[in-house]
């Protein structure tokens, strides 16, 4: 019996040790590719290359906000969606982390000809701008909300995940959205 015993032992024990040693053998295909690789690959590109691919697509400037939200992101990326017709064209940039996935921000901007209509039952909250415009709070999904206004013939939307909504607030979307009022060399052949 004292032998069992002690082969019993001896067995749990190297099992411990195994299963303990901090060694873990992982298949190189589970680890996620880089958002270098996945962004590009679906489109996306520096913000000044799609910037200037939007301007020059309907002859007009875009101005961005000079803030964003006061989370930590390790990219953004942006892209001009041309489709084969004006209604659906867009701009898109998005920010994110990839050390904290819930860090998720977008800047969606269409000409206010072709704007996505805003239900009222999706309206939250209306704020005023410093410009003198009105921005809908709105949510788009149980996953994310946005501030949605217009200015210069652009619809914009701010959008954040909910999951970082303590940390950004409407307010401060309203203060991301004023800081696209500075002044600009360019002259908007529209206005």
């Amino acid at each position: 019996m004292n032998k069992s015993v002690s082969q019993l032992v001896l067995v749990f024990s190297i099992l411990f040790l195994a299963l303990s040693s901090g060694a873990t053998y992982a298949n190189t295909k589970d680890k996620p590719r880089p958002f270098e690789e996945i962004f590009p690959e679906n489109g996306y590109k520096t913000v000044e290359e799609a910037v200037r691919e939007f301007e020059q697509h309907f002859n007009q400037d875009l101005k961005l906000p000079l803030r964003v939200p006061p989370v930590s992101f390790t990219h953004h990326f942006a892209k001009f969606n041309d489709t084969s017709g004006e209604r659906n064209d867009s701009f898109e940039m998005k920010y994110l982390s990839d050390e904290s996935p819930e860090n998720n921000y977008k800047i969606y901007v269409r000409p206010i000809k072709h704007k996505i209509p805003i239900k009222d039952k999706r309206v939250v909250k209306l704020y005023n701008l410093k410009n003198g415009k009105q921005a809908k709070f709105i949510n788009i999904s149980e996953s994310f909300e946005a501030l949605v206004f217009e200015r210069d013939n652009w619809q914009y939307m701010l959008s954040i995940s909910k999951k970082i909504s303590d940390k950004v607030t409407p307010e401060m979307l309203v203060e991301i959205a004023n800081s696209i009022d500075y002044p600009s060399e360019k002259k908007n052949p529209l206005e």
